[in-house]
């Protein structure tokens, strides 16, 4: 059965390295890695099977990036500790237990461990004493050595707003401005990964490569409605606008705004999840925002932007809207 959720993105990442570093008691076989080969065919994915002792670990994950020189490193959990280290390179920590070795004795992962996933050694299971605890944490406690501002702009870490395992964003933010929670749980799904994890990987994508997507504005009143649930479609067309486009939500400002600034980020927190992160203005003058399109409701004045009036006859549904920028083909 075809799934909904994962697709291919042949352009991202396209010729470049991208490392992947496991969390406790994985592998590089995880279906995670699986997930990265898939939705990115023409990137190079490099998944070691990281050493039981944290040391060798750090080691051999230095020892790759000297080799590799990836363009972007991804780590989940114990790897998201570990991925934050690596300096020096743009980097996602994904729900990261930057406190591993209190993680470890929270949650029983101490004495004999099972290995989630095959290892190319064969190995299938390890034994965690409290010699191992120790030196998880003293490499833990390296953990924002290297801030400067320069890392600040490199280093994402997300956060499922669903996590039971691990909750280190307030740690996190005190150091990264980029700290983002999106909806899922520790263990990263195809849904939460497609729609949390892929538009921060062509954030930073985009930047690599100076890329300049075509920009589009859509106002808040257009996405929901009277009950402020999403209007039909608009989740799905704006995922999709999303892959071509560079889309920001436009709110009048708070000042003058029915439902207040808290109100509005959280409306688009819940039902746009990470794509509205960093991607939200509040302005009473739409008419000078400098881009390509604007979608709303109501023009008061000429705009800047082409202009797409949602409700009308020719826009009257975001299904209309979709087959409109579909016939561009990202232009």
């Amino acid at each position: 059965m075809e799934n909904p959720y994962v697709k291919q993105y042949p352009e991202l990442l396209s010729g470049k390295t991208l490392m992947y570093v496991h969390g406790f008691g994985s592998s590089g076989q995880s279906g995670t890695v699986t997930r990265l080969r898939t939705v990115f065919p023409n990137a190079k994915v490099v998944a070691p099977d990281l050493p039981v002792d944290p040391f060798e670990a750090m080691t051999l994950l230095k020892q790759l990036c000297k080799d590799e020189q990836p363009a972007l490193i991804l780590g989940t959990s114990m790897g998201g500790m570990y991925t934050e280290q690596l300096a020096g390179f743009d980097r996602i920590c994904m729900n990261p237990a930057m406190n591993i070795a209190d993680t470890m004795q929270a949650h029983g992962m101490t004495g004999t461990q099972m290995f989630q996933n095959p290892r190319l050694d064969g190995v299938n299971q390890f034994y965690v004493d409290k010699a191992l605890v120790k030196a998880y944490r003293t490499v833990s406690e390296q953990r924002f050595a290297h801030v400067d501002d320069e890392e600040r702009v490199r280093v994402y870490g997300l956060f499922g707003d669903r996590d039971e395992v691990v909750d280190t964003f307030d740690m996190f933010q005190q150091h990264y401005p980029n700290a983002i929670h999106f909806h899922g749980e520790h263990r990263m799904d195809d849904r939460s990964f497609m729609h949390s994890v892929v538009p921060v990987i062509r954030w930073i994508d985009d930047r690599q490569e100076k890329r300049e997507r075509p920009i589009v504005y859509i106002g808040v009143e257009c996405l929901w409605d009277d009950y402020k649930k999403p209007t039909s479609s608009s989740q799905k067309t704006v995922r999709q606008l999303v892959e071509n486009y560079q889309v920001y939500f436009v709110a009048p400002s708070a000042s003058s705004c029915p439902a207040d600034y808290a109100e509005v980020v959280a409306w688009l927190r819940e039902y746009f999840d990470v794509m509205a992160w960093g991607h939200t203005i509040f302005t009473n003058q739409r008419h000078l925002l400098y881009g390509d399109y604007l979608i709303e409701k109501t023009m008061t004045r000429d705009s800047m932007a082409t202009r797409l009036e949602f409700g009308s006859d020719t826009f009257k549904t975001w299904e209309a809207v979709l087959d409109y920028f579909s016939l561009l083909g990202g232009q």
